[in-house]
């Protein structure tokens, strides 16, 4: 179970599991959507760069992300096409997935995390959620399966 969730050695190991281009297609409350992610390393595999693109109802919301050490934790550094920025560092979310990769980021409205977790044969699940005085309330949930290109 989980053959495809193998993590690599370092720091940035955790994210072996991300690396490559991934789909997401669904409905939302604002019509049907496409997102891509894709993971890379870059900059001599010191970091990893994310590229999601989302297209929904003719529009297109773009984002890039960084990942990467910062004097000895994993941190984020994201822009999107609105001209917002987040910055964050990785946390738990074990009671979502024993595997589970989470990062906090405090934002305006408060403290946010996302959640990447495997499915069961391949691909991984994406959530984003708020924190309030209740727990975490998740708003957006993806199921990416590999992209394939033609």
């Amino acid at each position: 179970m989980y053959q495809h969730w193998k993590k690599g050695r370092g720091k940035l190991g955790l994210l072996q599991p991300l690396l490559g281009d991934w789909v997401a297609e669904g409905n939302s409350p604002a019509g049907p959507f496409i997102c891509t992610r894709s993971f890379k390393r870059v900059l001599e595999g010191k970091y990893i760069r994310l590229e999601a693109l989302w297209q929904l109802s003719g529009r297109r919301y773009e984002e890039i992300a960084m990942i990467g050490d910062d004097h000895g934790q994993l941190c984020f550094w994201s822009y999107t096409s609105d001209g917002k920025r987040s910055q964050g560092h990785l946390s738990s979310a074990r009671e979502i997935h024993p595997d589970a990769i989470c990062f906090e980021a405090q934002m305006p409205a408060g403290l946010a995390r996302m959640i990447y977790w495997p499915r069961e044969t391949e691909g991984f699940f994406w959530a984003v959620e708020s924190k309030s005085q209740k727990g975490w309330n998740r708003f957006t949930l993806h199921e990416y399966l590999p992209e394939i290109l033609s």
